[in-house]
């Protein structure tokens, strides 16, 4: 089997990322990843449109991922765009700049197309490629779910909700009050069971998802994994081999919590450049278990970027939410 060199880049609500690797059928080997914060959606919620300082930092990252992706002899690379992008009033005129400056198209993806290929993603890791399951990815502006009833049976969506446009709605304090957490959980179950509840329904057994697996993928999960681990670098294997049990990512959500964003800053695990919104995002996963009876979570680091990678590169004439 043929194995091709490909690249794909995320612009997302709170970073732009990078990943090369070698393909070979539905096979991917990671070469190199990494990431840079632009925080593209800040403020958009309030405003409807991106920030024009939010805009340069996202152009500048995509020209470096680039001269990183070429310097990885990546010869195929695919540029994605999800939540911030296709929200903003001002979107298209971002992707026209970041395809003049990449010589690429953007594909847009929709809610369900990201999920799509999230599900694609963590399905390259023979551990998670299992039933019945339940696959989060919670992103910066949106969170992406995959219920996979059978090997051919699964549904797939996108909910508002990430852990940047959380955050912006609640905005706590520093350090959070028990008040400030109080609130977000208090939004979280009021709209988890509403949104995911019904479709959930089926899966549950006397109230609770017992026998689904939970797979969390994203940086949420990754970020979340190596707080409960306390290491400092990525470590692929050690994440995806450990469970994360329902009580322990409490304890990491309530410490979050407790603390003030510079002590939140030094912990093992955690990017400094997250440690505000890691509040939210973890909150989000720490809801969904406790809500539905989920007693693990399984933390996968093949998401969007690894599916993506399997799209057929010499398709790219096709825009949008064609892949």
């Amino acid at each position: 089997m043929n194995t091709e060199r490909r690249a794909v880049i995320d612009i997302g609500t709170n970073s732009v990322k990078l990943l090369v690797g070698d393909v070979a059928g539905p096979r991917v080997d990671p070469v190199f990843e990494t990431g840079i914060q632009t925080r593209l959606g800040r403020g958009l919620y309030e405003t409807g449109r991106l920030g024009s300082e939010s805009i340069q930092a996202t152009l500048a990252a995509v020209r470096r991922l680039l001269e990183l992706a070429a310097g990885h002899g990546a010869p195929s690379i695919r540029l994605l765009a999800t939540s911030a992008v296709r929200e903003a009033a001002n979107g298209p005129h971002l992707v026209a700049d970041i395809e003049a400056l990449a010589g690429h198209c953007v594909h847009v993806i929709s809610g369900e197309t990201e999920a799509a290929l999230a599900f694609q993603g963590v399905r390259t890791d023979a551990r998670l490629n299992r039933c019945p399951q339940l696959i989060l990815e919670v992103g910066g502006g949106s969170t992406q779910w995959i219920l996979r009833r059978t090997a051919d049976d699964h549904d797939r969506g996108s909910l508002a909700l990430g852990a940047v446009r959380l955050f912006e709605a609640l905005r706590p304090g520093d350090p959070p009050s028990d008040a400030d957490r109080h609130r977000c959980e208090a939004q979280l179950e009021e709209c988890l069971p509403r949104c995911l509840g019904p479709i959930l329904a089926p899966a549950l057994t006397g109230g609770a998802a017992r026998g689904v697996d939970l797979v969390g993928t994203g940086g949420t999960s990754s970020v979340l994994a190596m707080i409960w681990l306390e290491i400092d670098v990525f470590d692929r294997e050690r994440i995806e081999s450990t469970p994360l049990p329902q009580g322990s990512v409490r304890r990491v959500h309530e410490r979050l919590w407790a603390l003030p964003i510079e002590a939140r800053r030094r912990l093992a695990g955690l990017p400094p450049d997250r440690a505000d919104i890691v509040l939210t995002g973890v909150a989000i996963y720490e809801s969904v278990m406790r809500v539905f009876g989920f007693g693990q979570l399984h933390c996968s680091t093949r998401g969007v970027r690894f599916g993506a990678l399997l799209v057929d590169p010499h398709n790219d004439a096709d825009r949008g939410d064609r892949l």
